[in-house]
Formats: C-alpha cells, structure tokens, sequence
C-alpha cells in the first residue's frame, strides 16, 4: 500500500513537460560540446543549423527550424529553437537598465527556468562569436517578434 502510494505521488507530481524530446536533447547536447567555442562561421544562425543537419531533422533551410510552439500555452523544452525579428528586450536590474536589440536573431533555448522565462544559448551576440549563454524574459520584449520552434525528425 505504501508502494502505491509513493508511485501515485511520483506520478502526480511529475508534469507533462517533464519529458524532453530526444531530438531537443541531442540538440543541448551538441549546444554543451560547444559552449564558448565558434560553431561553423560564428553566425548566430550556425548554431541551430548545424546541428538541425547532422541530426537529420526536417526544416525549410532558412529561417522555419520545425514545429511552431506557442510558449504561452504549449510546452517549451531545452533544444526548442527561438527566431527573433526586430525584437527589443529591455530589463531593469537594482535601479539600472539595460536594453538588447536583435533585429535578426537565432537562438536555442537552454533551460526552461518557468512559463516566458529561459536561458538562451546563442552566438554572434554582442560582438562574441562564440556559444555564450544569457537570460531571456519573453514579458521583457517590448517591440518585434520571437518565434520558437520544436525541431522534428
């Protein structure tokens, strides 16, 4: 009885995107071999690319990286992919500011902190050409467009 009270407390307590897709987790795992290092041209858009093609995933080329997600209301899991286009994020921080345009931007979302709230890995970001890793705040995008995408095989 007390078996299945623990597996019934297991279960209950583990959610629906609990469970990262293997395709996303060969993703971050491509992403951790490649922290602080250049990936192909140290073009931000290298970064999701490469990886979309050693893995074989399906994906236009350009800029659609597979399945829209709306991270509203679907599940958002490390490896998704996140286009930006004319975006401007802005932060306020211990009584500063500081503000982050990326007209044309590539990145794949590294951990899921809550709903709107991630750690990017992304390249080609203020002036480094290497895989870094930054705070992303969806509520904090005050003009333009993000998108992320669920790679699919």
């Amino acid at each position: 009885m007390l078996t299945s009270l623990l597996i019934t407390l297991l279960l209950s307590t583990s959610g629906p995107c609990d469970s990262i897709p293997a395709l996303n987790q060969s993703i971050i795992s491509f992403v951790n071999d490649h922290l602080n290092k250049k990936v192909g041209r140290g073009e931000c858009w290298d970064l999701a690319a490469v990886p979309l093609n050693n893995l074989r995933a399906k994906w236009d080329g350009n800029l659609s990286f597979g399945t829209k997600v709306d991270y509203k209301s679907e599940c958002v899991y490390p490896g998704d992919i996140i286009q930006f286009e004319r975006v401007i994020v802005e932060y306020k921080y211990d009584g500063g500011f500081s503000r982050d345009e990326m007209p044309h931007h590539t990145a794949i979302i590294y951990e899921v902190k809550s709903t709107g709230d991630f750690i990017i890995a992304h390249q080609n970001y203020n002036n480094k050409r290497k895989v870094i890793l930054t705070p992303l705040t969806m509520a904090n995008i005050k003009k333009g467009k993000a998108v992320i995408y669920r790679p699919v095989n």
